[in-house]
């Protein structure tokens, strides 16, 4: 199954109605049609190392030319979960968010944000076809978001413990001694975010096929108390739950983890930094996310934000973006022709070939592929993973 195919079963109108939201998709006020002058400001709700000003690397910074040629100022509140995204913005007073397909589809049910015209958007015709029509972000052939980057979920481990890749998620899920003969109990992390059930999912298509588990976000519920009871194993080994990059990056320098659930940006930093870790893709797979950049439906700034649409398809943005994030841009061209620090290898080390191999990040909803009804939806795995993090 592809991944389009896989998403096809997250209908909106039945996330609306998990969620106990209006179905009434459409925006509350018409498509733009013109650009006009920049209101002189812009928000973004973004993912730690998405929009970069050359603060934390003068070498990276998208930015500074875009604020000098658009007149636009830009601030930047940085959100470590999808939750969080949705909850800034259904607060109102942002104009973008960086939204994964775990948050995108909510924000369409709960109409946070409108309708793209993509006809504003003159580079749109370059963005991969993956991902121009993709299910997370287009309802009824509207599209409700511009494609910024997407990127698998990894295993990042530390290479003086693991001389070789590991071959397997069981050293986060399960306890054991690890390759230098010491427990991995207080070693490891878990992602702190309820779509962590799915990455136990996934680890249990592979050890428990018994269970009969084909999608990890469509679990009925024998299959969704297998993976609690996984994470309930799991936190005894764990000893934090992260969400913010730059803190887990700290515990992997000075507090002694080894092994960890991660994004590429958190290896690249520490690679840069000389630090012994590096990552993999084991061999269960691993879930990921593609983030869409969506315009609030009641946003203040719609001119500028749609300069920005433009601007972050910019193949040199695209470029810089994926070596910073290691991500993988939305847009093929970034990886090969030579106006950003991209490089064709550089996007398959990043998993420009993986596409297939990575379940990513959506919503799950109690109608699934099993039958209407049959699967546990997201509000149950918001109190239970808080249940799971807790000790209960």
């Amino acid at each position: 199954m592809t991944r389009t195919q896989r998403m096809t079963h997250a209908a909106p109108l039945t996330l609306a109605a998990v969620l106990g939201l209006s179905t009434a998709l459409s925006p509350a006020h018409a498509q733009m049609t013109e650009i006009g002058p920049g209101e002189g400001a812009l928000s973004i709700v973004a993912w730690a190392g998405y929009v970069e000003r050359g603060e934390t690397d003068p070498a990276f910074d998208w930015v500074t030319k875009f604020e000098a040629a658009s007149g636009c100022k830009v601030s930047i509140k940085t959100a470590n979960t999808s939750d969080e995204m949705v909850a800034l913005m259904n607060e109102g007073g942002f104009d973008l968010v960086t939204a994964s397909g775990d948050a995108s589809l909510r924000l369409i049910a709960g109409k946070r944000v409108q309708e793209i015209n993509t006809a504003l958007v003159p580079s749109w015709s370059t963005v991969d076809d993956r991902l121009k029509d993709a299910p997370w972000h287009t309802l009824d052939g509207k599209h409700y978001g511009v494609p910024y980057m997407w990127g698998p979920n990894v295993l990042m481990y530390n290479t003086n413990v693991f001389k070789e890749p590991p071959t397997s998620w069981n050293v986060v899920f399960e306890k054991m001694d690890l390759p230098d003969g010491k427990s991995n109990e207080g070693r490891v992390q878990a992602y702190d975010g309820p779509i962590h059930i799915a990455d136990a999912a996934q680890y249990l298509m592979t050890h428990k096929p018994e269970l009969g588990i084909t999608d990890p976000y469509e679990l009925n519920e024998e299959q969704y108390a297998a993976a609690l009871d996984l994470l309930r194993g799991q936190r005894k080994l764990v000893s934090r739950y992260w969400h913010d990059a730059f803190i887990q990056i700290d515990d992997f320098k000075n507090e002694g983890v080894v092994a960890s659930g991660s994004w590429p940006f958190q290896v690249n930093l520490l690679k840069g930094e000389g630090q012994p870790v590096a990552s993999v893709i084991p061999q269960e797979g691993a879930t990921g996310w593609a983030d869409t950049t969506m315009l609030h439906v009641d946003s203040e700034h719609p001119n500028c934000a749609y300069m920005w649409f433009e601007h972050q398809l910019s193949s040199n943005l695209q470029s810089d973006l994926s070596v910073w994030f290691g991500a993988v841009p939305s847009v093929p061209a970034a990886c090969t022709d030579g106006r950003g620090m991209q490089t064709a290898e550089g996007c398959t080390a990043n998993g420009l070939d993986d596409f297939d191999r990575i379940r990513f990040w959506r919503t799950p909803v109690a109608n699934c592929a099993q039958g209407e009804g049959a699967c546990v939806p997201y509000y149950r795995w918001v109190s239970d993973y808080i249940g799971v993090i807790g000790g209960r």
